[in-house]
């Protein structure tokens, strides 16, 4: 089997085959072909046995970057709860080492459960703390209690649904390629060919009206639809690939991506809330979260006090989040839309550079809002569906 180079990109979307500027990539596309090469020809060195296909399946998406966010996170905290001085390193230290191996990995295109495990792990473990540490002090109602484990019930069940699927755009059967050519006789060869033009015809006009070809997936694919590089499949209505979900946020699942993170913060806020008027009952919460005396004589106390401010300093991210998520979805813009406006110098900015308006999509605030509440939930289910992406 031969591969070829890619076709360059189409001019009114120019990426290279992983979404990055086709004249700044620094991707190794050739590398891909030829290890995708060997791996068809039956060339993979990595033999597991003979295992299941179950266990091939967690041992292929296990990864080492799992063991900082289990061993790391925790170990962290506690040391920074010995002084306030040690809280202040590193809490400013571990957002940074965060931000770090984002732009690692998002620059190699690769998907990681790192981020999904940081994000789980910390709300297992604050609840952990707050069951632990808060409840036996008194002062917080039964009613207080299960209003916290509620959201983060919650917050796990809308996660679980935004992990279904952004939306995949799937081959129609008329875009399949004929396998069998090269055993039709003469008759079928021109019904072929003229099956193939009318393909052909079939996608000018689809082109014509808003679809668009991908040059990675060979295939037309509906309006507003984008190529993931991280997932490496098309996505209905694409957004962008999120790295706290591990996933791609699109047609499908925007909108309980989108309630995940208020339930998240809500749930977040109110814990917070609850802790800091144990820890210091005399204090206005907003005082309380900058100055809480004698927080630091205990160190049950200390360490409750530094996970408070860890999870502020995660609320305050996911709330940024939010934030530009609502902006956008008011002007009808996706994030990947954006991008592409800004490379194109086609859109205008808006509200201080917090949204770049496009001016193809938008209808009014209102009926932004209700084309995005009302939208079809697209096609979930994709290439990478099934077994081995559960996470």
């Amino acid at each position: 089997m031969k591969w070829e180079k890619l076709k360059p990109p189409e001019p009114e979307d120019p990426m290279c085959c992983c979404e990055c500027d086709a004249d700044q990539c620094g991707c190794c596309c050739e590398d891909l072909d030829e290890a995708c090469s060997r791996w068809l020809k039956g060339g993979n060195p990595q033999k597991h046995g003979c295992q299941s296909p179950v266990v091939g399946a967690v041992i292929d998406r296990l990864e080492l970057s799992l063991l900082p966010a289990l061993v790391l996170l925790p170990l962290l905290l506690r040391v920074a709860a010995l002084h306030y001085l040690l809280g202040i390193l590193i809490l400013t230290a571990l957002p940074s080492m965060v931000l770090w191996y984002y732009y690692a990995t998002h620059r190699k295109k690769r998907r990681t459960l790192f981020f999904l495990t940081l994000a789980l792990y910390s709300l297992v473990y604050m609840y952990y703390l707050f069951i632990t540490e808060i409840l036996p002090r008194g002062g917080v109602s039964r009613l207080q209690v299960s209003t916290v484990t509620t959201g983060m019930i919650l917050t796990i069940v809308c996660l679980i649904n935004t992990k279904r699927g952004p939306g995949f755009v799937r081959v129609s059967p008329s875009q399949e390629p004929h396998k069998d050519s090269d055993h039709l006789n003469g008759s079928d060869c021109a019904a072929a060919s003229a099956s193939t033009r009318a393909v052909a015809s079939q996608t000018e006009v689809l082109t014509a009206k808003g679809s668009s070809r991908c040059p990675v997936c060979n295939m037309t694919r509906p309006p507003r639809a984008g190529h993931c590089g991280t997932c490496g499949s098309c996505v209905q209505r694409l957004d962008h690939h999120c790295i706290w979900i591990n996933s791609c946020v699109g047609q499908a699942n925007h909108r309980s991506f989108l309630l995940t993170l208020l339930v998240f913060l809500l749930t977040s806020l109110y814990g917070i809330g609850l802790v800091l008027g144990s820890l210091c009952p005399r204090q206005h919460l907003i005082t309380a979260l900058f100055y809480c005396p004698g927080v630091y004589n205990h160190y049950s106390t200390a360490l409750c006090f530094t996970c408070v401010w860890y999870s502020s300093i995660v609320t305050g991210g996911l709330l940024h989040i939010l934030v530009l998520q609502v902006i956008n979805i008011s002007y009808n813009v996706t994030e990947r839309e954006a991008q592409l406006a800004l490379r194109n110098q086609t859109g205008q900015s808006r509200l201080y550079g917090l949204v770049i308006d496009t001016g193809r999509y938008s209808r009014g605030f209102y009926q932004n809002w209700v084309e995005f509440l009302t939208m079809a939930a697209g096609t979930s289910a994709g290439p990478r569906s099934g077994l081995t992406d559960l996470v």
